[in-house]
């Protein structure tokens, strides 16, 4: 599937083709601190299926609690995560993050994962409030 996105600032603008099945949502610690949420969904594509249209990134390194070292590439003007990669040469899988992407209505996560870490009070949120739009 074809997809384009930017960052919240439009200083960042890319087109990947990325693989639909492969869209999945990640309950981990360090998902919910970079998303500032419950959890972050991404997609997955081949480096060189990723073209990056306008801008650079800015790339921080995490080291997980499993010891793996992740790549976190973001603006750096506005700080919107654009995708997760591995460290190293070589062709590379990115995990870009849906919220990016203007089709992202369309990639629905068909896993998820670090259950352990998942907010409790997300099976609740079909029964809370809501509005349309901010007051």
């Amino acid at each position: 599937m074809k997809i384009d996105g930017s960052c919240v600032c439009g200083n960042i603008t890319y087109e990947a083709d990325v693989i639909e099945d492969e869209v999945s949502l990640c309950n981990c610690t360090d998902c919910q601190k970079f998303s500032g949420s419950a959890f972050r969904v991404g997609v997955l594509t081949e480096d060189s299926r990723f073209t990056l249209k306008t801008g650079r990134l800015k790339e921080y390194v995490k080291t997980a609690e499993s010891g793996g070292r992740r790549i976190q590439a973001f603006c750096p003007d506005c700080g919107t995560h654009l995708y997760s990669t591995s460290e190293g040469g070589g062709p590379k899988q990115l995990r870009i993050r849906t919220s990016t992407a203007n089709q992202r209505n369309s990639l629905v996560p068909k896993k998820q994962g670090w259950m352990r870490s998942a907010q409790r009070w997300l099976t609740d949120l079909p029964g809370l409030p809501g509005v349309d739009t901010q007051h």
